[in-house]
Parts: structure tokens; C-alpha cells; sequence
């Protein structure tokens, strides 16, 4: 009798899990590791509907930038196969497709397609693999404060660097701080430097990842922000903000999350126009910091993952995010006449991601910029001459680059 009990369990037991509105995938868990904040809450927010739909669990890790990147790549290294989905930095892609990181998404169905604004898009794909996914729109914007401008004859923006100088020149004169900038780390100095440079047709390292800062581009731009920054002084992320909003500060490069458009109501932004005055060329100037995501090659459910994946790219998902301060580089969501009703800053952001540029590809960027930064320092702070230190960085990156 108790024979017969226990093979009847044993069969019930295996029915149960052959049965369900799952089907094979009734019951299983999949777990992400996410970066902390909006970023994480977007993704949240879409996860319901999907684990109805799949019978699926997901369990979410929301962890700070550097954890997260540790934890991921760490995993990989080891081989446990912990998470299904996570979202990666443009500054860690090359060392995680080297490293053997992430999994071909394009194998599991899924696909860049010609709603995404193709420039967000073009560090998702290395040597003909597509790793990644542009989920989340971070990218630089020039910041100003709009009585201020007003006041000065800027109120419909700035078509130049040009006239970003006469308005923070004119700030200074009445007494105000012209241009802001963020002095308080290797990678803020070189990044808000970044559009400048862009601007007088100037990069950090050329088409083969050779540095590129001992050149007549980067010396004309750094020469350009070194005047710019007089008009100003350097300062913290949340006292830039309080500052802008106070009108004691003019204008700053910054990032539209940075802060609460309904309560900061003296703070504007446009794009950056990519060029020194009108007679110059224009050159993609807005830097992204945009987040994406991959499936990790050691994922244990890399099928279901990929379903996941191609559900939170979908556009009519994506439109349901922004109510949780998603920002999609789709063109159907950002140009949805409903959605830019409720965020007109919305039509900014899409020209600021269709003319915006990846930070360099390359494992050695935390490195490069660490040496880059450390000299701009030294070059801003008048302990080196310009022309002085542009050399000895330009020595120093090469031999970065060679080493690595």
C-alpha cells in the first residue's frame, strides 16, 4: 500500500509540473540585475503582464554602477549563471564582449529595427553581433536658467557655442556665474569637456583607438573652455542644480534626470548644436550616457530571457514607461503627439539622441579617462601650460593604450 502511495505521488507530481497555462515555462524565475533607480522602476513597472503571460518570476537585483558592473562581470568569470538579463554602460561593453560576457541576443530573436534611433543603437553591435539593446536615453544637454536668459536675449535657446559665451559673459557681467562645470572628478571634467570638443570637430582617440588629444582640434577646444569656465566656477551635481534654479548660475552641461522639471520650473535645456558659430560645421556633440540591455552567455534561461528582452523593447511597453520617468530612444514614443503633450521636453531629448555619440569603445576608457582628466585638471588649474600638457598626456594614453 504504501508502495502504491508513493508512486501515485510520484505520477501526480509530474503531471502537475507537465501541466499548468505555462507550459514548459510554468513556474520558472528569472532574474535581473538592474541599475538602481528610474532606471530599475521603468523596467519594473512592465514586469506584471509578462510573468502573467509566462508564469514566470522575476526577481530583480537593483545595484549601484559599480556593483553592478563587478557583479555581472564576476559572474561571468565564474561561471554561476546567476542573471538572465542586465543592463550595461556604453564604457563596459568592449571589455564584456571580450571577456565573453554577453550572449548574442539577435539568436534569440532579438532586433534593432528602424524605430530606434539608429546613433543609440550603433554600440549594440560589435563585429556583426548584436549584444545589446539602447533601453534607457541618458544623453547631455546644455542646462540654463531661463529668467536669465531671457533677460539676455536667449530665450529661444543657443544655435552655437558662440552663443552660449556671450550669455554667460553677459551672467558675469551682471554679477552672476556664467558656465558651470564639474570639476570634482577625473570622469566629470572630461565629459562635460566632451561636447566642446566635439564641437570644433576634435575626438579622443581617432578610427583605430589611437589617442587623439595632442592635436589642433583639441587645443582649439580646450583654449575655448578654458575662457568659458571663467565666466563661471566648478561645482557638485546638486549645488549646480540649486544654483541654476536660483538664477546664480547661468548655464551648464548637464543631464535631463538630474532633477524635477515641475519643481525646478526655472530650469530649461535644449541640444547641444554641435558647432562653434554658424559659419562652422556641425558635428554629434551630445554625449550619451545611455543604459542598456543584454542576456548574459552563462544565463540558464537565455530562451525565455530573450522574450523578456523583446517584450521591454516593444514600443507600446515602452510607451507605458514614461508615466514612471522612462526615457525610450524610439521615435514612436518620443515623437507620440500624446506622450510630448505631457513631456514636450520629450522633442529635445529625440534631437539630442539623434545627434549624440558614444563615449570611446574601448576596455581602457575608466583608465583613459582617469589620465586625461588628472592632466585637464592640472592644464585648468594653470599648474601646466596647455601645450606642455597636452603633450605629456598624449605620451602617457599611448602608452596606456600599448600597455593594455
Amino acid at each position: 500500500m504504501k508502495k502504491r502511495i508513493l508512486a501515485f505521488a510520484m505520477i501526480l507530481c509530474m503531471l502537475l509540473s507537465l501541466c499548468g497555462c505555462g507550459g514548459k515555462e510554468q513556474g520558472e524565475k528569472l532574474v535581473l540585475a538592474l541599475r538602481a533607480g528610474v532606471y530599475s522602476d521603468v523596467i519594473k513597472k512592465c514586469l506584471p503582464d509578462f510573468e502573467q503571460k509566462y508564469g514566470v518570476t522575476c526577481e530583480i537585483y537593483e545595484l549601484s554602477e559599480n556593483d553592478l558592473h563587478s557583479y555581472v562581470l564576476n559572474d561571468s568569470v565564474l561561471r554561476h549563471g546567476s542573471y538572465d538579463i542586465c543592463m550595461v554602460d556604453s564604457s563596459w561593453v568592449m571589455e564584456y564582449v571580450e571577456e565573453g560576457v554577453l550572449a548574442n541576443i539577435g539568436k534569440l530573436g532579438c532586433v534593432i529595427d528602424d524605430d530606434i534611433i539608429s546613433a543609440t543603437s550603433s554600440i549594440c553591435v560589435q563585429n556583426g553581433i548584436t549584444y545589446l539593446m539602447p533601453y534607457f536615453g541618458n544623453v547631455t544637454v546644455l542646462m540654463y536658467n531661463k529668467t536669465l536668459a531671457a533677460e539676455y536675449g536667449f530665450a529661444d535657446g543657443f544655435s552655437s557655442l558662440s552663443d552660449l559665451t556671450a550669455f554667460c559673459k553677459e551672467a558675469k557681467a551682471h554679477g552672476k556665474n556664467g558656465f558651470i562645470y564639474r570639476g570634482d572628478t577625473e570622469n566629470n571634467i572630461v565629459v562635460d569637456f566632451l561636447p566642446i570638443l566635439r564641437a570644433f570637430g576634435g575626438w579622443v582617440v581617432d578610427e583605430n583607438n589611437n589617442p587623439t588629444v595632442h592635436t589642433t582640434e583639441f587645443a582649439a577646444a580646450l583654449r575655448f573652455y578654458m575662457e568659458l569656465i571663467k565666466t563661471g566656477e566648478s561645482a557638485s551635481k546638486d549645488k549646480l542644480i540649486e544654483g541654476l534654479e536660483k538664477g546664480r548660475y547661468a548655464a551648464a552641461v548637464g543631464w535631463p534626470g538630474w532633477y524635477d522639471a515641475g519643481s525646478h520650473n526655472e530650469i530649461d535645456y535644449v541640444s547641444l548644436s554641435g558647432r562653434v558659430d554658424l559659419q562652422s560645421p556641425v558635428y554629434n556633440s551630445n554625449i550619451y550616457g545611455i543604459w542598456t540591455l543584454g542576456i548574459p552567455q552563462n544565463s540558464k534561461n537565455k530562451e525565455l530571457a530573450g522574450k523578456l528582452l523583446s517584450y521591454l523593447m516593444d514600443p507600446e511597453v515602452q510607451k507605458g514607461t514614461v508615466t514612471a520617468g522612462g526615457v525610450p530612444c524610439r521615435y514612436s514614443v518620443l515623437n507620440d503627439p500624446e506622450i510630448v503633450a505631457n513631456n514636450p521636453k520629450f522633442k529635445v531629448i529625440c534631437e539630442a539622441l539623434e545627434n549624440g555619440i558614444y563615449r570611446p569603445a574601448i576596455r581602457e576608457w575608466p583608465g583613459f579617462y582617469t589620465v586625461l582628466g588628472n592632466m585637464m585638471r592640472r592644464i585648468l588649474n594653470r599648474e601646466v601650460e596647455m601645450g606642455d600638457g597636452l603633450v605629456m598626456v598624449q605620451s602617457e594614453l599611448e602608452e596606456l593604450m600599448k600597455s593594455n
